[in-house]
């Protein structure tokens, strides 16, 4: 029988996977990998300012998850500085500023390398209440939200002339991004959340044939990565949150092969 911390990794984790299946896809079709990683850095500012407030940290990765989310909405309109330069800065100042913040809170400890790497086998009960409600808040404003951000991703100008309200939908979205990322956070870590939302869609990718299967595909992938993880993590003394995501790495590879067997590999 499995312990308790045990399941509470797994259906923390698959709940994580669930939502950031269908996310991830949307990601890789917009080609916003790179935004991802932007805002999960800047998570580590959200640790330090639920410390310093004495919040939940999942209530500050909110807050600048949301705050670096509406930044890059509004700062992309301008076109002094490209956006690759610009995610770039964001991405690298924000984790910078967040371990200098961290490293002043004194009398406070910090386990930086779970923020940073993850801790799937720590999740709480309260951790998982916030994963599960937070995944249903997320999933039902992603289903509203999808067909418009489907059509936008198809030819934006059709999208928008067909009365789709463009610039809501995006910041929806982004916010959606942000929040999964604080969803995530302790379980993979700033640095790997990006994984968990592109390398299952990109593994599902090789073999969809639609939006919607794409979106179930990813989810499986991730709940599949999530199991063997656990499972390679236990029976080798690795670390639960990198070892989840080597998992989908070996799922991705294998997706590959299959795919050039058929002639249908995409990367």
């Amino acid at each position: 029988m499995l312990e308790p911390f045990l399941i509470h990794a797994l259906l923390a984790g698959c709940a994580v996977s669930l939502v950031a299946g269908p996310l991830g896809c949307v990601i890789l079709w917009r080609r916003m990998a790179y935004f991802g990683d932007t805002l999960s850095h800047g998570a580590l500012m959200g640790v330090a300012l639920g410390l310093l407030l004495g919040v939940d940290v999942t209530l500050g990765v909110i807050a600048t998850g949301v705050s670096t989310g509406l930044v890059l909405f509004l700062l992309q309109r301008q076109e002094r500085v490209g956006s690759d330069a610009l995610l770039g800065i964001l991405a690298h100042g924000s984790l910078a500023v967040g371990l200098i913040a961290i490293s002043f809170l004194t009398g406070v400890r910090v386990d930086l390398m779970g923020y940073l790497f993850g801790d799937i086998l720590a999740v709480s009960t309260t951790d998982l209440a916030w994963i599960a409600g937070g995944g249903v808040v997320i999933l039902a404003a992603l289903a509203t939200i999808w067909r418009p951000l489907i059509a936008l991703t198809v030819h934006e100008d059709t999208a928008v002339a067909e009365g789709v309200a463009s610039s809501r939908t995006r910041f929806i979205f982004i916010l959606l991004i942000a929040l999964t990322i604080a969803l995530a956070m302790k379980l993979i870590g700033v640095l790997l959340i990006t994984a968990l939302l592109i390398i299952p869609a990109a593994t599902a990718r090789n073999f969809a044939r639609s939006p919607e299967t794409m979106a179930v595909g990813a989810m499986l992938v991730g709940v599949a990565a999530v199991i063997a993880g656990l499972a390679a993590s236990l029976r080798w003394d690795t670390p639960a949150g990198p070892s989840v995501v080597a998992a989908a790495v070996a799922f991705f590879v294998a997706s590959l092969a299959a795919g050039a067997l058929r002639g249908t590999a995409r990367i």
